[in-house]
């Protein structure tokens, strides 16, 4: 089946908001697993938050080894579907979903087994170390189901279907409303877990939103069939996607690797000010989710055209996308410098230490939340052509060659300090989202199209699928 003409024709800031409302609404509800765990965690105190903070990096790291390859194969899937290629979406789909698994099971396992030495290695203080080692143990565990369900939203994405992971995501959050009280705080039977209580709710949660979603996939109702066949090995399309995602996974696990870095510099600085960048950081993680959503209905709907060979379409959908993302965040952005104090009171209500330190990372911070909406924005439009080696690029530098260099010699060698490491934020995101305004503006993205008429893989899959029907 076609994609939708509502995707590939007509006024383009409606089948914007078609996407990205329920896109950012999933978003807000998946956020608000952090939210709620959060919440709960800072009623333990600044040691309980400063746990979950140091763990944070560590599981993004984690997920940006492997996620580059959900993103090829939901590009791919978006621009299948665009040129209306229903057996290669399904291909597509089973074989993603087989690598994702494979990814995260191995992930999981040697992230459990290194975890006590990252801790030591990051120079995590005593009062600190026995939450973040139960709290990072129990998340590896769930890196499959957390990486599976990822794969299914974005797999719903590409091929337009946005508005199923939000009801799946509300009754998980829900669950998980109920369940964390429960494990951090104990209850009857169950003995009071602390911070560990709040990684174990979340992880049964995310198995329950999984086992959904791949009953979903076999049901064959969104546009996705998959079939027990669909997962037998495909090396010419593993290959392929490997080729495709390596870069995004460079990119992913670059930029969750510059925030562990930067995160062993924050710890050099005490509690209060790893618990201050945790509080932060949470607040950063909302408000980024209506770019977020734009950025991914973007996405979709830059594939969707670019594989029905609506170029000029796709680029105008970018250029509105970046201005809107610029409009939202900037907005967003004085609302965090006016309310700073207050929003972190929400979080740590008892500790006025990280209240005063982390209203100040938040409100040097939101000075720039307009170029960051802008730059996801153009992202998108690049991941959706299959130029994940430019987004690459543009996050090496982003993270190595400004941030933490700029992190480092402002907070260590002038009299900033602290004040230092927040700069590095607001600096580096201008900076590099001129360039990516660049980069975007040049359009060489324009020529990338990942399903051309004389796609070998793409008719093979075809011919065996009209061969399996009797056609």
């Amino acid at each position: 089946m076609p994609a939708s003409d509502r995707l590939l024709e007509g006024p383009i800031l409606r089948s914007l908001m078609a996407l990205a409302f329920p896109i950012a609404l999933a978003n807000v509800l998946q956020a608000a697993y952090q939210l709620i765990d959060a919440y709960w965690v800072g009623r333990l105190g600044g040691s309980a938050v400063a746990a979950v903070s140091v763990s944070t990096p560590v599981m993004f790291l984690t997920i940006g080894l492997g996620v580059g390859l959900a993103i090829a194969g939901s590009t791919l899937v978006a621009q299948y579907y665009g040129a209306g290629n229903n057996a290669m979406v399904n291909h597509v789909a089973a074989q993603t979903l087989l690598m994702v698994v494979f990814v995260s099971v191995v992930l999981g396992s040697v992230g459990y087994v290194a975890a006590p030495q990252l801790l030591r290695t990051m120079g995590v203080a005593p009062d600190v170390y026995a939450g973040a080692i139960g709290f990072l143990r129990v998340s590896f565990v769930g890196v499959v189901f957390n990486f599976f369900f990822f794969m299914f939203q974005s797999l719903m994405r590409g091929v337009g279907e946005a508005k199923l992971p939000v009801f799946i995501v509300l009754g998980t959050v829900i669950l998980n409303f109920v369940l964390d009280p429960l494990f951090i705080f104990g209850w009857g039977p169950i003995p009071p877990m602390g911070v560990t209580g709040a990684a174990v709710a979340t992880v049964g949660t995310q198995s329950v939103a999984a086992l959904i979603g791949l009953a979903v996939l076999f049901s064959g109702r969104y546009d996705i069939h998959l079939g027990w066949r669909d997962f037998i090995p495909d090396p010419a399309y593993v290959k392929r996607a490997f080729l495709l995602g390596f870069p995004a996974s460079i990119e992913q696990s670059a930029r969750a690797l510059g925030l562990t870095v930067l995160t062993f510099l924050i710890t050099s600085f005490g509690t209060v000010t790893v618990a201050a960048y945790g509080v932060g950081s949470t607040i950063l993680q909302v408000v980024m989710i209506p770019a977020m959503g734009l950025s991914m209905s973007v996405s979709t709907l830059v594939g969707q055209n670019i594989g029905a060979g609506n170029v000029e379409r796709a680029a105008r959908i970018g250029r509105l996308g970046s201005w809107l993302g610029f409009a939202i965040l900037t907005a967003l952005g004085v609302i965090a410098f006016l309310s700073a104090r207050h929003l972190v009171a929400f979080f740590v209500p008892n500790d006025p230490d990280v209240i005063a330190a982390g209203a100040t990372y938040l409100r040097i911070m939101s000075l720039s939340w307009g170029f960051l909406g802008a730059q996801l924005s153009m992202n998108g439009v690049l991941r959706a052509s299959g130029n994940m080696v430019m987004t690459m690029m543009l996050t090496l530098v982003s993270q190595w060659v400004l941030q933490f260099p700029l992190a480092y010699v402002l907070s260590m060698h002038t009299p900033l300090h602290t004040r230092g490491i927040w700069w590095s934020f607001p600096i580096s995101n201008a900076l590099i989202a001129l360039v990516t305004v660049g980069v975007y503006a040049r359009g060489d993205w324009k020529t990338k199209r990942l399903t051309s008429p004389d796609d070998a893989l793409a008719e093979a899959i075809a011919a065996e699928v009209l061969l399996e029907e009797g056609r």
